[in-house]
């Protein structure tokens, strides 16, 4: 052996690609393994398919009705509600409403920089 190691998840080359123009969101909190903050979509926004290395976000609705897909599967999400979004799960968010819509977003993870998002669309 050469004292090497196979590629792990974290260590697996990333193709990193441009993603929507990023959301209004402005940082409520932060500390080194988190991060609050606000994102706000206008009627008829979306943001691109994405995932991230680092970190799972639980998003909650206070205001309007957001589009939210994880993975396959998309459902319609309104005011009081709440979706976790694991580590490494492909998610978009869009607003198919009339008015719009926010949402308070709570990331958690060893890195919440913006850097280890990951395209898929």
């Amino acid at each position: 052996m050469d004292g090497s190691h196979p590629q792990g998840f974290a260590e697996a080359p990333i193709i990193f690609t441009p993603a929507q123009p990023a959301l209004a969101a402005p940082v409520l909190a932060e500390g080194p393994r988190f991060r609050v903050r606000t994102l706000c979509l206008a009627p008829g926004e979306t943001t691109a398919l994405h995932s991230h290395l680092h970190r799972s976000e639980h998003w909650i609705v206070v205001s309007g009705t957001a589009g939210i897909t994880l993975g396959l599967r998309a459902r319609l999400v309104g005011e009081g509600e709440a979706v976790h979004i694991p580590l490494g799960q492909p998610h978009r968010l869009e607003n198919p409403g009339r008015l719009p819509v926010t949402l308070i977003a709570v990331e958690t993870g060893c890195y919440p920089g913006e850097d280890d998002l990951i395209g898929h669309d």
